[in-house]
């Protein structure tokens, strides 16, 4: 007990001077910002980025430790719209340099504090599974992969049948469309939810794949049938998007399923999608020189291949401090209620629920940070709250895939981690689709491991008290 409680305050320690060190850096990069010298500050906060990551990854091991993704992907984000590369990009505001710091702490304390309260329960008696105990997933796994596989297929029906019904509806598919921006009309409110649920197919694959063990020839047909038609939706769609997420969430349910997945595995699925991103570049009728007038270097000489993804990350920085410099009033959490009002039609009944406007550097960049919608509503108590909260369920969620019972477990743990790889990129949490899909987790979640140590359980027990 006293090595355990030596151990936790060792841990402790380690965490807390790790976050004094990244505010002190913080307040390194915002004093170099404030004096010009934009590099050197973005240069400081990549150093706290992947410092993070290396300090966080070091006490687990697991490339997606939660901890580890948050510190790389949004302090890193932070880093690269902070080198201000762009004319698009002003100075930030004190205020938000608070909100970009205090976001990232209030996650740590939020997730250290549920690792605490967890670790308490376990020494009053109800223990917690340790990390590395052995799978029950695969323990008579013939069950539990039929029901993966009707997942499987049910998921893909559904949207194909709900992408053909858009197509026909709407009389054109974006791919063959000449249209800039196709995607943004092909849309029916309600069934578009189920047509982008297919990104799921993929990550249950990887699952029956774990599940199952070794596969027959059949049954490795069958999945690249699936998984190829799968792919096809997002292509047919032009959305780059969905194809990322649907490749890059399959890599994190791998990663979260087999420990010794490696980092040159994640390289070389990026390196593979390249070419699929250019071609819907493409695709999407959006040449170098409409997107370079879009995104307006300083360095008109920046390849479009580094300004693209250099711009979708960095600006949506910028988008957040063009809110905290002319937010008039704070909405007290009608923008994270949003969900609510669109699952629910009152988006339609009252349309003044939802109508707030939009402050961004640009019309055509409309893409924020996970943060946007907290500040919104509450200022910096929301982000702060936010931070807590979301810090709380990443470690909630990490203990549920520890206990390996329910192999869907582990698809809620690497949608997670997606958000926060994404964090750049947008609200997550206060947009429906996200919500429609953790409840189609949830669903297949309930599937899967329904009468797990119910009915069975007690027939066991019948047949083992027969037996005596």
């Amino acid at each position: 007990m006293r090595r355990k409680e030596n151990t936790a305050w060792w841990s402790f320690q380690a965490v807390a001077a790790s976050l004094a060190v990244y505010m002190a850096g913080v307040v390194l990069a915002c004093a170099l910002a404030k004096t010009g010298e934009y590099l050197f500050s973005g240069f400081v906060l990549m150093v706290l980025a992947v410092g993070g990551y290396l300090f966080y990854y070091s006490r687990e091991h697991d490339l997606l430790q939660m901890e580890a993704v948050f510190s790389l992907f949004w302090t890193g984000g932070t880093a690269l719209s902070a080198m201000k590369l762009s004319r698009l990009a002003q100075d930030w505001e004190n205020v938000t340099w608070i909100c970009f710091a205090l976001v990232y702490v209030a996650f740590i304390l939020g997730y250290e504090g549920m690792k605490a309260w967890e670790r308490r329960k376990s020494d009053a008696g109800n223990p917690v599974p340790e990390k590395g105990q052995k799978p029950t997933e695969t323990a008579g796994g013939n069950r539990t992969a039929r029901r993966l596989l009707c997942c499987i297929y049910a998921v893909l029906a559904v949207s194909a049948a709900c992408f053909l019904l858009e197509a026909v509806v709407i009389k054109e598919i974006p791919l063959f469309s000449d249209k800039p921006h196709a995607y943004s009309y092909f849309h029916l409110s309600g069934v578009h939810y189920f047509t982008v649920s297919s990104i799921f197919v993929l990550p249950l694959s990887v699952l029956y794949k774990k599940v199952k063990g070794t596969l027959t020839g059949r049954e490795w047909t069958v999945l690249c049938l699936c998984c190829g038609a799968t792919l096809a939706i997002p292509i047919l769609c032009v959305s780059r998007f969905q194809l990322l997420l649907a490749v890059l969430l399959s890599v994190c349910v791998a990663a979260a399923a087999w420990p010794e997945f490696k980092l040159r595995y994640v390289l070389l699925v990026i390196a593979a999608l390249i070419p699929l991103y250019v071609g819907l570049t493409v695709a999407r009728n959006h040449d170098v020189e409409y997107l370079n007038g879009i995104f307006e270097m300083k360095n008109a000489a920046t390849p479009i291949f580094i300004t693209q993804p250099y711009m979708y990350v960095a600006n949506n920085y910028d988008n957040f401090n063009c809110l905290v410099r002319e937010l008039p009033a704070h909405t007290l959490g009608l923008r994270q209620l949003f969900p609510v009002f669109a699952l629910t039609g009152l988006k339609f009944l009252k349309p003044e629920l939802v109508s707030f406007p939009i402050y961004i550097t640009k019309t055509e960049l409309t893409t924020v940070t996970l943060i946007y919608d907290a500040y919104y509503d509450f200022g910096v108590a929301g982000v702060v709250l936010f931070g807590l909260i979301l810090g709380m369920a990443c470690r909630k969620t990490a203990s549920l895939k520890e206990r390996r019972k329910n192999p869907i477990a582990l698809l809620f743990y690497a949608q997670l981690a997606m958000y926060l790889v994404f964090s750049f990129f947008t609200t997550w949490f206060s947009n429906p689709t996200t919500w429609f899909w953790f409840v189609l987790t949830g669903v297949m979640y309930l599937y899967v491991g329904y009468d797990r140590g119910g009915k069975e359980s007690r027939e066991c027990r019948r047949r083992s008290i027969r037996g005596k």
